[in-house]
């Protein structure tokens, strides 16, 4: 297994020659399961199903423990445990002076990873999402897999605008079920609304690097669309394979947790 840190910003993202090495066929593999079982109504029971949020209370820093732990089988650009490419998004959001807000959300944005605590498997926690419900982008990684979908054969759900209304709003559109969607919900009350969008769509690569889906989008999604494409290149590019000290800057951390979030949330 190789992987070393690059300046090179077209390293990043390259499903053919990744940056980690042996991670090929584990991200094929992953998104061969998450785009075949990744239904409109698959979406819709889970948000029945989660977002109750009946499961568990913990504290930020109980869930951010738990990251410790995971490895996001999607991500061709890192092995190292989630809080790590969190501590440095949030550390290369902090050296640039962006918002203190901003800053919180670079460091808990994958926080809904949780999910896999609760036993869900990641093709139903991790990777690109996309709309469902409407037709697939060709521009969504390995979209070829969705050939399995069984979405893919029910016509009324693959017309362009399927089952939405034109220009109907994201906040209408029921994404691929992740821990993007499930936290943007357990973070609604919370953050402002440029960090929900940041939360909620960091990993629609589609719309916010591809440009697609603009037809499903209204005044409010154009107008956030400029701060996910900010959030972006933190989550990005401050990728690399050294481990950042927990220890050293996690006084900072608990004070901007304590400023924003609750003493618990409930998962």
């Amino acid at each position: 297994m190789t992987n070393t840190a690059t300046t090179d910003k077209t390293a990043y993202r390259n499903y053919t020659a990744p940056l980690v090495s042996d991670t090929l066929e584990r991200v094929r593999e992953f998104y061969r399961l998450n785009h075949r079982l990744q239904t409109y109504d698959f979406v819709k029971t889970k948000k029945a199903q989660f977002l109750a949020f009946k499961r568990q209370r913990l504290t930020p820093w109980q869930a951010l423990d738990y990251l410790n732990t995971l490895v996001d089988d999607s991500d061709p650009d890192t092995a190292l445990p989630q809080i790590d490419h969190l501590l440095q998004t949030a550390e290369a959001m902090r050296a640039d002076g962006q918002p203190d807000w901003m800053v919180l959300t670079g460091f808990i944005h994958d926080l809904g990873k949780v999910l896999c605590l609760f036993g869900e498997p990641q093709w139903a926690v991790v990777g690109d999402t996309f709309p469902t419900g409407c037709a697939y982008s060709p521009k969504i990684i390995y979209s070829e897999f969705f050939a399995a979908n069984p979405d893919t054969h029910k016509p009324e759900l693959q017309s362009l605008h399927g089952v939405y209304a034109p220009h109907c709003g994201l906040e209408a559109v029921h994404m691929s079920w992740g821990h993007d969607e499930y936290l943007y919900h357990l973070l609604r009350p919370h953050l402002p609304l440029e960090a929900l969008y940041m939360v909620r769509f960091h990993s629609f690569y589609a719309w916010h690097k591809e440009g697609q889906y603009q037809h499903l989008c209204n005044a409010q999604d154009q107008a956030m669309l400029t701060w996910v494409q900010r959030f972006n290149p933190y989550d990005l590019y401050s990728k690399n394979p050294n481990r950042p000290s927990l220890a050293a800057v996690k006084p900072y951390y608990e004070d901007l947790l304590a400023k924003y979030l609750p003493a618990t949330l409930q998962f």
